[in-house]
């Protein structure tokens, strides 16, 4: 019976219980806050029994730290449940959302709504600078990037301080001194809400400038001194304190601290700011030091015999002296005229000087000493100064040894012009070819014969012309080579000497009985004939230095006829060119008349130190053997092997360095 009771008031209780009504937040669904502003979220669920219980969720994530009230209904059953979430908005919870969730026994799944957050924000800003890095002069731009709730209304921008005036959108545009390394520059944003304010240096590099300037000083002896000097640099600079005329650093800072000052201590200090790659700056400052007086004034003067003298005392110390006295001899004197002396006091911003003037200047007053002294506050000063005969030369040995001294230079300048005049002409007459040491031998393979057409050949330029042309092409010296090009008339023995330019060093042909002179050697080839050239010409390829002779001579080529009995030709006129040679024509014209026979001609042949074998001899149209191909040609011959001996008029070179 007790169990049927307890069932039954069980069964009652569940059929009692009431799930809450409908969730609702305070100020939903759209719930619009102030950034920074802290507010409390409201939920509340009503008419629960039991009383419900509620649950935050913010975008889905529980939240912990709600407090929950509950108030019990008039039928003292039902109850109603609130319960508040405190929340401190920004702008990052602007469209947040917060979810209220109430739930009982009689609904477990409980039931929820949700709000959305509208945060209002003043602008949030970002400043920035292109370039960062900047010479002074150069232009910037800065950009103000800025997000608000509600929206932006407006910009604003300053330099230290100051406003910019015409500068009203997000950019701003400028030049850029060293005053923006100091004076920042300030972007200022605002909306309904408020304003954001945001500034900004740029980081200028510029040569020192001054922010402290030292100012002169004056301080007693045995005073402790400090000299100030403030620079400011980008990047940052080096300070250096050095004493004027003197390379010694006394300080690195922006202070210079002198302890128990001497006189000796007094001058000029320089302040120097280094900034590296930049630029260098510096200032001066006085430091005066009172003390006795200090007298500055050379202790020798000088004065002319005869003339007006002066001897001059000189104080640039502090403070400056209350009197100044000369004495000499018996004599005092500290201002005014005593005989033919005078002393007159001049004050000067560096100092005060007091001269004594000597009218008419004599030997006695070479031999006297003047004594200067100054007084001031702090004591005596003296200075001992002797007077000393200048010697003066009279203007007319002045002027005289002006003007000889100008003929002089006049006359050098006209020696030396002529001296270089001479030696660049004699540069270009005596032109010498030191590459090489060459002997060139040249070898007609025809008779030269006498026809009126050969002055015509004469004139152009002969193959051995050519021939030394191309071997010092290489030095490029053609220009001055055609000035060393002549015709020597007058001594053809002397231009014909055959000359070893080895010295013996290849004993060429020592074992041959050479005739002195190349005018023996032609003598044997002189023969009676139609073709026979008797004279010979000189050649027209001559080096005065020695260091190239170009020889030729005719060969008559192998022949069966027999010499002819006629009259020789007449001599070839004085400086006829036998290196030009005659036409296919001209020797077609001629051919009706054979040259003689080739034992009209000895065995030795210019060139060659020995008969060549027979193989040699050929017909007229027959080309000859590479000169290279027997033991007996020249060893040292630039004759191609490649050649063509098939030529009518061919001339063989051969060369001996």
């Amino acid at each position: 019976m007790l169990s049927l009771l307890v069932w039954i008031l069980t069964l009652s209780d569940t059929f009692s219980q009431v799930p809450p009504d409908d969730t609702r937040i305070d100020g939903g669904p759209v719930i619009l806050l102030q950034a920074g502003t802290p507010h409390n979220l409201t939920c509340r669920a009503f008419n629960a029994k039991p009383a419900a219980t509620i649950i935050w969720f913010r975008d889905g994530t529980q939240q912990e730290g709600a407090v929950a009230s509950t108030e019990l209904l008039k039928d003292g059953k039902r109850e109603t449940t609130v319960s508040q979430l405190l929340i401190n908005p920004t702008d990052l919870d602007i469209g947040r959302v917060f979810t209220c969730r109430s739930m009982n026994e009689a609904i477990p799944s409980g039931k929820e709504t949700s709000i959305e957050l509208d945060v209002h924000h003043p602008p949030t800003v970002t400043l920035s600078v292109e370039p960062q890095t900047v010479q002074e002069g150069e232009r910037v731009v800065f950009t103000c990037q800025a997000t608000a709730n509600p929206e932006i209304l407006g910009y604003r921008w300053a330099k230290g301080g100051f406003l910019i005036e015409d500068a009203h959108e997000s950019r701003y545009e400028t030049n850029v001194d060293y005053s923006f390394f100091t004076e920042p520059v300030s972007c200022e944003v605002h909306n309904k809400v408020g304003s954001t304010n945001v500034s900004t240096l740029v980081n200028v590099h510029f040569a020192p400038r001054i922010v402290v300037d030292p100012k002169p000083t004056t301080t007693d002896i045995g005073s402790d001194v400090t000299l100030t000097c403030v620079w400011v640099g980008n990047p940052p600079l080096t300070l250096t304190w050095t004493k004027k005329d003197s390379n010694m650093v006394l300080s690195n800072s922006n202070q210079l601290l002198l302890k128990s000052v001497t006189q000796a201590d007094a001058g000029t200090y320089t302040c120097r700011a280094i900034v590296p790659r930049i630029g260098v700056a510096e200032r001066e400052v006085p430091l005066y030091v009172n003390g006795p007086p200090i007298i500055s004034s050379e202790a020798v003067q000088y004065a002319v015999r005869g003339d007006g003298g002066k001897v001059e005392c000189f104080i640039g110390s502090t403070p400056p002296p209350d009197r100044i006295a000369w004495a000499w001899k018996e004599n005092f004197l500290e201002v005014g005229t005593l005989e033919r002396y005078t002393v007159e006091r001049t004050n000067s911003g560096s100092g005060v000087l007091s001269t004594l003037t000597i009218n008419n200047v004599m030997e006695a007053d070479f031999q006297t000493h003047y004594n200067c002294t100054a007084w001031n506050s702090f004591g005596p000063g003296t200075a001992i100064i002797q007077l000393e005969e200048r010697e003066v030369l009279p203007v007319g040995i002045i002027a005289g040894a002006t003007i000889g001294a100008s003929i002089l230079l006049i006359f050098f300048f006209i020696a030396l012009v002529f001296f270089l005049y001479r030696r660049r002409k004699g540069s270009r007459k005596d032109v010498t070819l030191r590459k090489l040491d060459i002997k060139v031998e040249t070898v007609n393979r025809e008779p030269l014969t006498m026809h009126s057409d050969r002055e015509d050949d004469t004139a152009s330029v002969s193959t051995a012309t050519r021939v030394m042309k191309a071997i010092y092409s290489s030095f490029k010296d053609d220009v001055d080579l055609k000035q060393d090009l002549r015709c020597d008339t007058i001594d053809t023995r002397e231009e014909y000497e055959m000359k070893d330019p080895t010295n013996g060093y290849y004993n060429v042909r020592a074992h041959e009985d050479r005739p002195s002179s190349r005018a023996v050697l032609y003598a044997d080839y002189r023969a009676p004939g139609p073709a026979r050239f008797d004279g010979r010409p000189s050649s027209r390829l001559s080096h005065s230095s020695g260091y190239a002779q170009l020889n030729t001579y005719s060969r008559a080529p192998a022949s069966d006829y027999g010499p002819e009995p006629t009259p020789p030709g007449p001599a070839a006129p004085a400086g006829t060119d036998t290196t030009s040679q005659l036409s296919y024509e001209n020797y077609e014209k001629f051919n009706s008349h054979p040259f003689p026979g080739a034992a009209g001609y000895p065995t030795y042949r210019l060139g060659y130190p020995q008969a060549p074998p027979s193989g040699l001899e050929r017909t007229p149209y027959e080309a000859y053997d590479p000169i290279g191909k027997y033991a007996t040609a020249t060893r040292f011959s630039y004759t191609s092997q490649h050649s063509d001996y098939g030529q009518r008029f061919q001339q063989r070179m051969q060369t001996h360095v």
